[in-house]
C-alpha cells in the first residue's frame, strides 16, 4: 500500500468533498468538453466539475483514493472515468481536453516539467489549464503540503513549464486554506489559469 493509499484509507475524506476553492471561482474559463484531473485523488474536484457537466477523466496513483472519487461521484449524482495511473506511466492524447486541472499536485521537478509539457500538449486550442499549488515560502508553515522544496512550485517555474500558453491569472499569494483535515491555516500559494491559443 502506498502513502497515498495509507491517507485515503480511512471513511473520511483527507480534503473534504467541496471542490478547491481556487477551481470553483475559475471553472468558468474552461470550454464545455472533457476535462483531466491530475492527481485527483478522491475526486472532490473531477466530481465538481462533472456536475457542471463536463466529461471527466480523473487520473490518480492511489486505487484507493479513486475507488473513493467513485463513490463521492455515485452519491452527487454524476459519473467521472477513473485511472490508476502514476503520473509519469500516464498517456497524454494529444489536443483532447477542454481543461486540464492541477490542484495541489506535487511532483518532483523534472517530472513535473514532463507533466505540464505533455498537458500542454493535450489541450485542444482554447482549452484552458488551471492549477493551485503550494510555493516553497510554504516549507516550515504546517498548514499542508510536502515538506520538500523540490515538490513545492514557483511562478517563474510555471511560465518556463506551461510555455505556449497564454497566462490570463498568474500569482503568487497567501490565503486561508479549509479543506479537510491536511489543508488547515494559511497557505503560501502560486494560482495559474492559462489558455492554449
Amino acid at each position: 500500500m502506498n502513502k497515498w493509499d495509507q491517507r485515503y484509507s480511512s471513511e473520511a475524506f483527507a480534503y473534504g468533498t467541496e471542490p478547491n476553492d481556487f477551481l470553483a471561482e475559475q471553472a468558468r474559463h474552461i470550454p464545455s468538453g472533457p476535462c483531466l484531473c491530475l492527481a485527483d485523488g478522491e475526486g472532490r474536484n473531477g466530481v465538481y466539475l462533472a456536475s457542471l457537466g463536463h466529461p471527466v477523466t480523473s487520473v490518480d496513483s492511489s486505487r484507493v483514493g479513486l475507488e473513493k472519487a467513485q463513490r463521492l461521484a455515485t452519491q452527487k449524482g454524476v459519473q467521472i472515468q477513473t485511472i490508476h495511473s502514476d503520473l509519469a506511466d500516464f498517456a497524454f492524447e494529444p489536443e483532447s481536453y477542454q481543461g486540464i486541472v492541477s490542484i495541489f499536485c506535487h511532483l518532483p521537478s523534472e517530472l513535473r516539467k514532463s507533466v505540464y509539457r505533455k498537458s500542454v500538449a493535450a489541450l485542444r486550442p482554447g482549452g484552458a489549464f488551471i492549477l493551485e499549488a503550494y510555493t516553497p515560502n510554504q516549507l516550515g508553515k504546517g498548514t499542508g503540503g510536502p515538506p520538500v522544496a523540490d515538490l513545492l512550485l514557483s511562478l517563474d517555474d510555471l511560465r518556463q513549464d506551461l510555455d505556449g500558453l497564454n497566462f490570463v491569472l498568474a500569482r503568487e499569494t497567501e490565503r486561508d486554506i479549509r479543506e479537510g483535515q491536511l489543508h488547515t491555516g494559511i497557505g503560501s500559494i502560486v494560482q495559474v489559469v492559462a489558455i492554449k491559443e
